[in-house]
């Protein structure tokens, strides 16, 4: 998390020296916005915090606290900016010691003789603490450098009160120089002094004896000497007089001392009451602390104040301490309570529900309070969830760009989710750590809370299952109110007004599914509980591929009206083409929702899903076949012709196909007959493939319905072609061949086919060449159907005549013969087998005259009508189907 402001910089301290306690002035930048920012003040390492004064964001005035390091940085921590950083540096003195009679410019503090740990006076004369010279030998004050000592005795004094006192650095600093002898003089010395201080005031007056013996020898010499003379007894005597002075110098010291005395007896009675005092005013201030400290939210210091009062006095039986234990104790529930209740508000941090937790804990708060806030949160995810369906239900949330609405609340609720449980997952995890209790509360609680991790495993699984069921049923809901109950509808449902999803959608909800089930796995939540996201992802790619298919037989069924009647070389439009297209679309846009991710399972798995794919697959194909069912009957009102255009760069075309064409019923039947060999033998097998490519079920059974309904409508738009265009040359063979009264009787000899013959091969070759403008592989399935029933017809009608004269026969057989010769190349076994029985209808040419008038007449039709005749001579493809 950024924050606001720039780390605090210190750029001066005034002074920048100085012995303990000495007020210092910081300059710099950034110094905080207020008292309540700034939360750290450090100078040579000691926390000046609880001296410091803040001025402005560029100036603060503390003091100086006693610190180990003699130089060091001054860090400003504030709540805005952080921990700050110092150019400059605060070199800490050492105080110099001033007797307790000596003069001082500046207050120095006096030595607390008031033992704590053992509540007495031990009456220590001060002018005894500081011995001058404690070894009785000469001090040679060497010439070492105090820093070079400093950083050979690093946290040692040379002080010998001092507790960390060190001989070497006391030796070093003032008898570098003194001999072995003089220092085993000061061995001796020292060892007297710890005798004498070992055998306390007797030892003073075994030591002052002879100058005892010595006065009281000299006192009784002087009053000797006074009886001998007699002078004792007169009054103002020697001794009166002796006696009188000393009274007045006793008195004079008494006079000149009694002040002093007197403010060192009192000051120390002073300082031992405060001393207590101070030990008990905890005690007394704590209740106001307390409050004080919980307004500023320093929970830490009102818990550690509370832990010395209670190791203090927790068993006192003094009435005063139980009273005020007792007031610490009332505000110290009230702080549990207070604790408790930001531990449960919602929403909150992990960050403050741990420190929350902790600080609950080493309060001894009753009950489990971790417990608590792990309920509290997942119940704030449900209610966050339900409420999210409820914005979008009832159109509280505004739409997202061209976003459907139910996309916009999957994405939402996942996000939801995924920005939840994270946090509510790691609570769980620290709570069974115990990462969440301080050391104390660990050590203290670890066997209870043991027992409730095992007693409460199951109930956080059941929180985990019950959100994630949450979050399936609501999207379930949204996108699949099918698949959950009645009662689910009216809490997980309200969408019925809602317009369905499109596959493109349907997969991106898929995609963002996927992804949170990604984010959940990488938390280690074990699967078994996300179980029902996997089936839910199941069932929307499931539900996705359904849509799909759907939305693409819809579009199928308007490629009719893209249908634009260009015929390419080949005799096809652009349809076949665009159903592929359409279909392999439609399979691309499946490809990653068809795809399994690690730990899904396939789409088409269950029987049901198989089956209903596979039947959608076929409608669409049929589809398709019905479209072209429909553009081949379509009235030609219907047919917008106006952009139809031919391959003109053919040689084959007839100069009959005007700029200004239009389609006819017959031309549309051609293009849809080409459309529909090619789809047979390419389009319907490249689908196939790609069906397979994308592992579909059931393909076989795919193509073999599609291939049958499409060879169904081939074979009916066949035969209704060959119906349009036989009939009318067969109809007019039986008029064409008696007009004029002709009889086979009696007719004249034959001088060339009749012109009934010559008009129904032209009207052959113009059924050839509007075959051959659409598609020249159609060319030979058509005529040879024509063929086939032009001969038929004609054999019909030979065997219809009762006899035939000779020039009858012979003008018969030169009309069948020439037709038989001229459509050779599109003869099948059918019209052969007509021909052939034509023939055998007529009498036999009786002489070898007849024959040879035959063979002329035939070449004289075939070279009249050469140019006619052409069409039929090329070589013929392989044999159509039929």
């Amino acid at each position: 998390m950024s924050r606001s402001r720039q780390p605090p910089l210190v750029t001066g301290i005034s002074p920048n020296e100085g012995i303990p306690w000495t007020k210092v002035t910081i300059r710099g930048e950034n110094l905080g916005t207020g008292p309540t920012d700034l939360i750290g003040l450090t100078i040579c390492g000691h926390n000046c915090l609880l001296t410091a004064e803040w001025m402005s964001p560029s100036k603060i005035v503390c003091r100086v606290g006693q610190a180990k390091n003699d130089k060091g940085d001054i860090i400003v921590t504030t709540k805005s900016g952080g921990k700050g950083t110092s150019t400059v540096s605060f070199k800490l003195l050492k105080p110099e010691k001033i007797g307790i009679l000596d003069q001082s410019a500046v207050w120095v503090d006096e030595m607390n003789y008031y033992d704590m740990r053992t509540d007495r006076n031990k009456g220590i004369p001060p002018l005894s603490l500081r011995p001058s010279n404690p070894l009785g030998i000469e001090i040679e004050k060497s010439k070492f450098p105090q820093k070079d000592l400093e950083m050979l005795f690093p946290g040692m004094s040379a002080d010998f009160t001092s507790e960390n006192f060190s001989a070497s650095w006391y030796l070093i600093e003032n008898h570098s120089t003194t001999s072995f002898e003089q220092l085993k003089t000061a061995v001796t010395n020292l060892k007297r002094q710890a005798s004498k201080k070992s055998e306390g005031s007797l030892a003073y007056v075994k030591g002052g004896l002879s100058t005892f013996f010595e006065a009281q020898d000299a006192l009784s010499a002087i009053h000797q000497k006074l009886e001998a003379d007699g002078t004792e007894k007169v009054e103002g005597s020697m001794t009166q007089k002796l006696e009188n002075v000393l009274n007045r110098a006793s008195n004079t010291a008494d006079t000149l001392f009694q002040e002093v005395l007197g403010r060192k007896d009192k000051a120390d009675s002073t300082r031992n009451a405060l001393n207590v005092l101070q030990r008990f005013k905890f005690l007394f201030n704590l209740p106001l602390n307390i409050e004080r400290n919980i307004q500023k939210g320093d929970y830490d210091v009102v818990i550690n104040d509370y832990e010395k009062a209670k190791s203090l006095f927790g068993k006192t039986e003094v009435q005063v301490f139980k009273k005020y234990y007792a007031e610490v104790e009332t505000r110290i529930e009230a702080l549990r309570q207070l604790l408790l209740d930001k531990l449960l508000e919602t929403p909150s941090t992990l960050h403050d529900q741990k420190r929350y937790i902790r600080y609950l804990s080493d309060l001894h708060a009753p009950g489990d309070p971790a417990w608590q806030c792990i309920g509290a949160q997942h119940r704030w995810i449900l209610q966050l969830m339900h409420s999210c369906r409820e914005g979008y239900v009832h159109g509280l949330q505004a739409w997202r760009y061209k976003t459907p609405h139910r996309v916009a609340f999957v994405e939402k609720l996942t996000k939801l989710v995924l920005s939840q449980l994270p946090n509510f997952w790691k609570l769980w995890i620290s709570y069974v750590n115990g990462s969440l209790f301080s050391e104390t509360a660990e050590r203290s609680g670890q066997i209870e809370r043991s027992k409730n991790v095992r007693h409460r495993q199951n109930d956080f699984k059941k929180m985990i299952q019950e959100v994630m069921h949450c979050l399936v049923k609501l999207v379930r809901g949204a996108l699949l109110p099918l698949s959950i109950s009645e009662g689910g509808a009216r809490q997980h449902g309200g969408w019925e007004g809602k317009s369905e999803l499109s596959g493109q959608w349907l997969a991106h909800v898929i995609q963002t599914m996927r992804l949170t089930y990604e984010s959940l796995t990488a938390l280690e939540i074990p699967n078994d509980m996300l179980q029902t996201i996997q089936d839910l992802i199941l069932d929307l790619r499931v539900r996705c591929v359904m849509v799909t298919l759907q939305h693409t037989a819809e579009e199928i069924k308007r490629l009719a009206e893209k249908e634009d009647w260009i015929v390419d070389n080949e005799g096809l439009t652009s349809l076949p083409c665009q159903f592929e297209q359409c279909i392999v679309r439609s399979l691309q846009s499946l490809k990653g929702v068809l795809e399994c991710k690690p730990g899904e399972a396939s789409v088409f798995q269950q029987p049901k899903t198989q089956e209903e794919v596979c039947q959608l697959s076929i409608h669409i194909m049929q589809i398709f076949v019905h479209c072209l069912e429909q553009l081949s009957a379509k009235p030609d009102a219907d047919v917008d012709t106006a952009h139809l255009s031919m391959d003109v760069s053919s040689p084959d075309l007839f100069g009959s196909i005007h700029e200004d064409i239009s389609l006819t019923s017959e031309q549309r039947l051609l293009i849809v007959l080409s459309n529909c060999c090619y789809l047979e033998r390419h389009t319907f097998l490249n689908i196939a493939e790609h069906f397979e490519k994308h592992n579909f079920q059931g393909i076989e059974k795919i193509t073999q319905v599609s291939m049958a309904s499409l060879k169904e409508l081939d074979q009916r738009l066949f035969e209704n072609y060959i119906e349009l265009k036989a009939d009318p040359i067969v109809g007019s063979l039986e008029p064409g061949i008696y007009a004029g009264y002709f009889d086979w009787k009696d007719c004249l000899p034959p001088t060339g086919v009749r012109n009934y013959l010559k008009e129904a091969l032209v009207n052959i070759i113009a059924v050839h060449a509007e075959v051959f403008t659409i598609s020249k592989e159609l060319v030979p399935r058509v005529l040879s159907k024509v063929v086939e029933a032009v001969s038929e017809e004609l054999s019909r009608l030979m065997q219809c005549v009762s006899s035939f004269s000779k020039n009858g026969a012979l003008q018969a057989r030169l009309e069948i013969c020439a037709l038989r010769d001229t459509v050779a190349v599109h003869l099948t076994s059918e019209s052969k087998s007509s021909f052939k029985q034509a023939l055998e209808a007529l009498p036999q040419l009786s002489s070898g005259a007849d024959k040879k008038l035959l063979e002329e007449l035939l070449n004289k039709f075939k070279s009249s009508m050469h140019l006619q005749l052409t069409c039929f001579q090329a070589a013929a493809p392989p044999m159509m189907k039929t």
